[in-house]
């Protein structure tokens, strides 16, 4: 059965994995439906490729993993609302406000947070980003029409709003743009391939994937003499600037996880550990010194794996009571 952190990212984002690759394509429907998730017709994702604008309205708990334009009329008071964004692993959201009309003096509000936040715990953790936590919020009431366009510093956004008046609403614009060297990132399928490059930059990146995983690192560069170090209760990467630690926890922060490996040293052959927690995390550490590279797989455990633990795994950590 699902852990309660697991039913909230199910409910309000998109982990429903597409097997097909598809998952971009993703978006939820009204609470309602059946099912919580929309797989656009090939159609539509025709008309999208030809140029044309996807439109929408917005509901209080919704998900965007699409470019367009997306509107939210109150029809009632609505206090505690929150839209997700989510791009690929590649791309930065950028949001616009095309229309705003809601009462700031009367307590409503439409804030822009650089990432995602649920239930309190934030990714990117407020280690991982380049910004402090309030830096990481646009405030329009603040800022009216001085910041009128925000961009994510990562493949996440989300922003959260009040609004007392029926009628009152806002209308925004998303848009996708290419990352070069992503660094800090979500997953939207269960399942998939990465390379994680940081280029000389003193930066830490997390690579987050919301599922009990098996991960299959392939390749690690970062400088040092070959060989791996899988972390002791006594022991870990302790005095070495750049390496890559494996997090497991039932939340989205990766500061909150526990340690579950450190690989301190570049190594070219197949390192694999079955991590049965509802988040897994893979985090790179980087002075700057060099350019650190890390390539890995993962797909969800099923529940045969979580219940054979073998060689080469997390045996005590994360494994739910089945």
């Amino acid at each position: 059965m699902p852990s309660a952190f697991q039913f909230q990212c199910h409910l309000v984002l998109i982990f429903l994995a597409a097997s097909k690759g598809e998952t971009r394509y993703l978006e939820v429907r009204d609470a309602g439906e059946d099912d919580p998730f929309l797989l656009l017709s090939e159609d539509l994702k025709r008309e999208l490729s030809a140029g044309q604008i996807y439109r929408r309205s917005l509901r209080c708990i919704d998900m965007l993993s699409i470019e367009g334009q997306f509107t939210f009329t109150a029809d009632q008071p609505q206090l505690h609302c929150a839209t997700f964004f989510i791009g690929e692993p590649e791309e930065l959201i950028t949001i616009d406000y095309d229309f705003v009309n809601i009462d700031c003096q009367g307590g409503d509000f439409l804030k822009v947070f650089d990432g995602w936040i649920l239930k309190g715990e934030k990714f990117p953790s407020s280690l991982d980003h380049p910004l402090t936590t309030p830096q990481r919020y646009a405030d329009f009431c603040e800022s009216g029409n001085i910041q009128r366009s925000i961009r994510s510093s990562q493949n996440v956004a989300m922003i959260f709003f009040r609004i007392h008046q029926p009628g009152n609403g806002f209308t925004v614009t998303v848009k996708k743009s290419s990352n070069l060297f992503p660094c800090n990132v979500i997953s939207q399928t269960p399942s998939g391939r990465f390379t994680m490059v940081i280029p000389h930059q003193h930066r830490n990146c997390s690579f987050s994937i919301i599922y009990p995983v098996m991960i299959k690192i392939s390749d690690l560069i970062l400088g040092h003499l070959n060989g791996l170090f899988l972390k002791k209760p006594s022991a870990g990467c302790a005095g070495v600037g750049d390496f890559v630690e494996l997090l497991g926890g039932a939340g989205l922060d990766p500061s909150k996880m526990f340690p579950l490996a450190d690989l301190c040293h570049s190594f070219h052959g197949s390192a694999q550990m079955k991590i049965g927690c509802d988040n897994t995390v893979l985090r790179m550490v980087s002075s700057g010194k060099h350019v650190n590279r890390v390539t890995f797989e993962y797909h969800q455990l099923d529940l045969q794996e979580t219940e054979t633990r073998k060689e080469n795994t997390i045996e005590e950590f994360c494994f739910p009571s089945i």
